[in-house]
């Protein structure tokens, strides 16, 4: 219990100093961030062993291998780092504060606000623009309700794996926990895709991260619906969308952030969407629901989620008192 109440400290201090610092550019630009670290590794790994010469098997097996490696020296570097850290004054502190750049808190509503203020200093061609930074649709073909939709989306996908899922995993298995968690989801945005190049390479990746979004996805659903009254849904709508329409999306896990956004906002999400030359023809997600999103919109999805990221803060503080 101890150890448990330890990680839990450090759970509460990662997300305050997410909430209150996030992601510092100044910093950033002279040291390289973990997630680019980790990105080159993964990177290196795919030009060395991801060779067109071989077999799809063959390429599915160094796929395998590449996952087993990214494992072994995320985890072993978080014992390592924790290890070191609790010899000293402060060291769960300072073991919050490195966790912290692996949460999404902050720079995740700064790049949706973006969006948002785009409409008013630019308008359509510069939302485009800002949300061409965290989607991976052709901006040209987005109108304004599109952009202000895909926006959204972006805020309850992400909320999931970038704030819900890597606590998640801090809390329960620790630094090496996180960055474990961050190394597969890192992996599976990068080789997990279903092409020519990826689709045996990055086979486990893809496997391996929808695993670990398994429960985090269904919390961050949860999570929102809950405090869906702070956009003027009700926790009950939320549900009901979310129970039926999770399933719906070609994610097993996106879905359940998705739907529950759908129903707090009265809004249909998802559907079909183009990626480049690339048509997706998802359905609709609470499809009975207004489809004309605007710019207000996204400031509720914005207000849904820091209202559930203070709801998740309570929640491990509150565990962290009884434990």
């Amino acid at each position: 219990m101890l150890i448990w109440s330890d990680t839990l400290f450090v759970v509460i201090a990662a997300l305050a100093f997410d909430a209150l610092i996030g992601d510092p550019d100044w910093l950033w630009r002279r040291l390289s961030h973990p997630v680019a670290l980790i990105g080159s590794l993964i990177g290196l790994l795919d030009r060395s062993l991801n060779l067109e010469t071989r077999s799809p098997a063959q390429r599915k097996f160094a796929g395998i291998i590449v996952v087993i490696l990214l494992l072994a020296i995320s985890a072993l570097s978080g014992i390592l780092i924790a290890m070191a850290l609790r010899q000293i004054a402060f060291g769960n502190v300072l073991i919050g504060l490195i966790a912290s750049t692996l949460i999404a808190q902050r720079s995740l509503y700064q790049h949706v606000a973006r969006v948002r203020s785009a409409f008013t200093d630019g308008g359509l061609a510069e939302a485009r623009r800002a949300v061409s930074m965290i989607v991976g649709r052709d901006p040209d073909q987005l109108d304004e309700a599109s952009v202000c939709r895909a926006a959204i989306e972006s805020c309850a996908e992400n909320f999931s794996d970038g704030v819900v899922a890597p606590v998640f995993w801090l809390a329960l298995l620790g630094l090496p926990g996180l960055i474990a968690y961050k190394a597969i989801n890192t992996a599976d945005s990068m080789i997990g895709h279903l092409n020519s190049r990826y689709a045996s390479f990055g086979w486990a990746a893809a496997r391996l991260d929808d695993l670990v979004n398994l429960i985090p996805a269904r919390l961050s659903g949860l999570l929102v619906a809950i405090v869906a009254p702070i956009a003027g849904g009700t926790t009950g709508t939320a549900l009901r969308v979310m129970g039926r329409d999770a399933a719906k999306h070609r994610s097993p896990n996106a879905g359940w952030p998705e739907s529950a956004t759908a129903g707090a906002l009265g809004l249909a999400l998802a559907g079909p969407r183009r990626y480049g030359e690339r048509i997706v023809d998802d359905p609709l997600l609470n499809a009975e629901a207004r489809k004309d999103a605007a710019p207000g919109d996204i400031g509720r999805a914005l207000d849904l989620l820091v209202a559930a990221c203070l709801l998740e803060a309570a929640a491990y503080a509150a565990l962290a008192l009884v434990v």
